[in-house]
């Protein structure tokens, strides 16, 4: 009997390593919210973490909007995203075995959720949503939990079918574009996200207000919030179900411990200031996949 044990555990144990050995290469899908050689610049450091830890060429994939990405980790052509709470609902309703979940992002205060926040300039004359109907209201993309989907339900619950309460409504094509857009003149208002704590004139302390001041394509004293959410579950850190699990490990283990090995990096990583990176499971989800698949009618 110790013997067959002996060998049972030997068989997994080549298995698991043989597994290991199958993995060549290693690529990261990047959702869209800022142009794509940002998106590269900006977690380089992350990339190259990975490759070290990994072993294996490592790539990031800039994918023009949200869906991307999706499709990438569906089809299995991506290992790793970090995705928004809506787009890993989309993934689990398509195909509940392509990804696991793995961690988040905790914010300083130790909360683990961010909000949509409607924003308009400041010489606009709009400081409220209500001030903003019978104008132009932009979106970020389909598949955005900020930047769409809970937004447009709570907007719409409290007043009514958006065609009619706005005079248009657009897809800007990610929270960057929403961002700059509004500064620009191009939107009269519109939604992306933040944690909500720190300064409004430094874009929060994290989030895509965060990254574009940061990168100098808004001064956030140009623009001033008119709305803001209900916190929303900040969305998981996702791997292909079917990475070995070393490799799963690994990656696990990195972000676990970014905030403390390299800060700069985690800062990245995140958009802005955080306090760890967390673990999180598929139930913290369950709200979102429920309004997702309200969403899609199904």
């Amino acid at each position: 009997m110790q013997k067959l044990l002996t060998a049972t555990a030997l068989t997994a144990l080549l298995a698991t390593s043989a597994a290991a050995q199958d993995l060549t290469g290693f690529n990261i899908g990047i959702l869209g919210g800022e142009n794509a050689q940002d998106r590269m610049t900006n977690l380089e450091c992350f990339r190259a973490k990975v490759e070290a830890e990994l072993g294996v060429p490592t790539k990031l994939f800039t994918p023009a909007d949200y869906d991307g990405v999706i499709q990438g980790l569906l089809g299995g052509s991506l290992d790793f995203a970090w995705l928004g709470a809506s787009a890993y609902a989309k993934i689990y309703l398509t195909n509940p075995e392509a990804v696991e979940v793995m961690l988040t992002k905790q914010n300083n205060d130790g909360s683990t959720g961010y909000y949509a926040i409607g924003f308009a300039r400041a010489d606009s004359g709009i400081t409220s949503i209500e001030e903003a109907k019978g104008k132009v209201f932009a979106f970020a993309d389909p598949n955005s939990t900020s930047g769409y989907l809970v937004p447009g339900a709570e907007l719409q619950e409290t007043y009514g079918k958006l065609d009619d309460y706005f005079a248009e409504v657009k897809m800007s094509g990610g929270h960057e574009q929403s961002i700059v857009g509004v500064a620009n003149g191009d939107f009269d208002a519109a939604v992306s996200w933040a944690d909500g704590l720190g300064n409004w004139e430094d874009g929060f302390n994290s989030g895509a207000f965060r990254k574009a001041a940061d990168s100098g394509l808004v001064d956030m004293t140009t623009l001033v919030e008119i709305w803001r959410s209900k916190l929303i579950p900040e969305g998981p850190m996702v791997a292909r179900k079917t990475l070995p699990q070393d490799a799963k490990d690994k990656m696990f283990a990195l972000l676990d411990t970014m905030w403390e090995t390299d800060p700069d990096c985690a800062y990245a990583v995140a958009a802005g200031e955080a306090q760890d990176f967390v673990p999180v499971t598929h139930e913290d989800y369950l709200g979102i996949i429920a309004a997702r698949k309200l969403q899609q009618g199904s």
